[in-house]
């Protein structure tokens, strides 16, 4: 009886990591997507030009198909240390975003004084040369809100 139990942990371990590991891809993809459509969508902040949505998605979809991966192959194979390193890659992500998320409540004020300044500084460069991608951006949010 133990050992089926076993064994059912074992195949719906494998097979939510599958999941997980799917949607990692379909992430990916997504983010790809964005980078050769959206191009000239860049971004809004002049700080962080590489910050936009579709580099969020592209790293973020790594991400998670790397951890599905691990704790689906360790999973089938019932290997320790693919599961171990599956359980300290979990910790980490979880540690992170714990950190982000208290860091975030604690410093709110300073962080939406940064992005206005930011935001501002980025309008200030709209219709410059090089800022291709931020004067699109500008553009696109201007004609978004007429309508």
């Amino acid at each position: 009886m133990a050992h089926n139990c076993l064994q059912c942990i074992k195949y719906l371990m494998f097979v939510f990591n599958l999941l997980f590991w799917l949607g990692g891809y379909g992430i990916l993809g997504v983010g790809i997507w964005l980078a050769v459509t959206q191009g000239n969508f860049a971004t809004l902040s002049s700080s962080f030009p590489s910050l936009s949505a579709a580099n969020l998605l592209i790293i973020t979809g790594t991400f998670v198909m790397i951890i599905g991966f691990v704790g689906c192959i360790g999973a089938i194979k019932e290997n320790k240390c693919l599961l171990l390193s599956f359980f300290i890659m979990l910790l980490i992500v979880f540690v992170l975003e714990l950190t982000v998320v208290i860091l975030f409540f604690v410093y709110t004020d300073k962080i939406d004084k940064y992005a206005q300044r930011d935001l501002k500084k980025g309008l200030h460069l709209y219709g410059t040369d090089g800022n291709i991608g931020l004067t699109n951006a500008w553009s696109i949010i201007q004609t978004d809100s007429l309508q």
